[in-house]
């Protein structure tokens, strides 16, 4: 039997007040499916209109009623300038989570407080702002809120959401995911714990888990940028790339501004309609193989094998990514050293060098690690994570054994974008992130 959908109309334009129950409803309502979506924005333009010819008085009401509709639909910008014209602790309190979603702290801080004055339930509130304690930083505070109000943890999935994001904040991801997943056990429509769970099992490479998570709060609004753009990505590295296109498509209809999801959009677009020959793929795989081969596994000479570890060459690929006057230039390293690895590279197809052919200024030159300063090498031995990268340039970091930013600036553009589902976007984002250290990928 079809389920009966919910009369948006009803609950919001026909009944003269809005309110807590009310915003059960609404969310219920947005939960039964996609063409709800569709009712509230109509509703959403009915309400505009009444509000239009509506006396101060009843103008408040449908100022609240437009400002619950706008955050519900994503349209934070628009919920933040009718809530403001609300007066009412529903009013503050959502006007509270609307400028908190947009990173505005004090502002929202401000608000929640107006809530609490006006009425709204004390507990909820202090659980909001010791939200926003954390996202400040300061912890110990935080947890005395979290302390205080620990009566509601049998009942409230937003009080282990809050711990949870204490926990995760405090670097203890296995607590975190024990509160988040009380949280969801408690209220499954919690998209806060449900977008945090799920991130947490895309990071630790869970996909389906992830992607179960990520679908699970689409059913249940306001949807972050984050929701829709992860599960694109999960959807793109598993192939599905109609669904993915779908994310970023979503996306730039939200916000035809964001030049990201419009980049996103190519790639995955791009990675679609890209035909595949198996032969080229099988020869590709090969040649991996060969690149990835330890040069250990070569009978070399005590000179030769003493300067490939002083450059930090491990593989055949890394003997192609140095120049031959890289490795005259290492001590004790002299042209009988380079024909011994030219006789170990020209049966394989391969030469030394090869990778650095194209794009590499002349003036750029591979230095050992013994002729760097300590604060030079302090900086390459960070590792890869300090540059917080998005999933996408995170994965490639992964799939490529890339543990620190010294690995990172030994690959070139090429070898980056052979990563699978690695485009221009993920590219320019590493470019950008090494910047901020000063450093450049090899051959830039």
């Amino acid at each position: 039997m079809a389920e009966t959908l919910i009369d948006l109309r009803a609950i919001l334009a026909e009944r003269e007040d809005c309110d807590a129950g009310t915003v059960r409803q609404l969310r219920n309502g947005l939960a039964q499916g996609s063409t709800q979506f569709r009712s509230l924005r109509e509703v959403s333009e009915l309400l505009r209109k009444k509000l239009e010819a509506a006396p101060g008085p009843v103008a408040k009401k449908l100022h609240l009623k437009l400002g619950i509709a706008y955050f519900f639909l994503g349209y934070t910008t628009q919920a933040i300038e009718h809530l403001r014209q609300a007066e009412s602790a529903l009013a503050a309190f959502y006007l509270g989570k609307a400028l908190l979603s947009k990173g505005e702290l004090d502002q929202a801080q401000t608000a929640f407080e107006k809530a609490e004055k006006l009425g709204y339930t004390v507990g909820m509130v202090q659980l909001q702002r010791a939200g926003i304690l954390i996202r400040k930083g300061e912890y110990a505070q935080a947890q005395a809120i979290l302390t205080k109000y620990a009566d509601m943890a049998k009942l409230d999935a937003e009080y282990h959401f809050q711990m949870a994001k204490l926990r995760q904040a405090e670097g203890n991801t296995e607590a975190a995911i024990a509160s988040l997943e009380e949280a969801i056990k408690i209220d499954k429509t919690h998209t806060g714990a449900l977008f945090e769970l799920a991130y947490l099992k895309d990071l630790a490479g869970y996909d389906e888990e992830a992607i179960s998570l990520y679908e699970q709060c689409l059913r249940y609004p306001p949807l972050s940028k984050g929701v829709i753009n992860n599960l694109g990505l999960l959807y793109e590295d598993h192939e599905q790339y109609d669904k993915a296109l779908e994310c970023f498509e979503r996306l730039r209809k939200a916000d035809p501004l964001d030049e990201r999801a419009r980049l996103f959009y190519k790639d995955a677009e791009a990675a679609r309609s890209s035909t595949v020959d198996p032969v080229q793929t099988e020869r590709l795989i090969q040649q991996r193989q060969i690149l990835e081969t330890p040069i250990s596994d070569y009978d070399l000479s005590v000179r030769v094998r003493n300067c490939l570890k002083r450059m930090g060459v491990k593989t055949l690929g890394d003997l192609t990514r140095v120049t031959e006057q890289e490795l005259l230039a290492s001590k004790n390293f002299g042209e009988t050293s380079l024909e011994e690895l030219r006789q170990i590279l020209h049966p394989l197809g391969l030469r030394i060098g090869q990778s650095c052919d194209r794009g590499a200024a002349p003036e750029i030159r591979y230095r050992p690690q013994a002729v760097l300063s300590p604060e030079e090498q302090a900086v390459l031995s960070r590792p890869v994570g300090d540059l917080n990268l998005s999933v996408r340039a995170r994965k490639c970091m992964s799939r490529l054994n890339i543990n620190t930013l010294g690995e990172l600036v030994q690959r070139t553009a090429d070898e980056l974008l052979e990563a699978k589902n690695f485009g221009m976007t993920s590219l320019n984002e590493v470019r950008e992130k090494l910047n901020m250290f000063g450093l450049k990928l090899k051959g830039e």
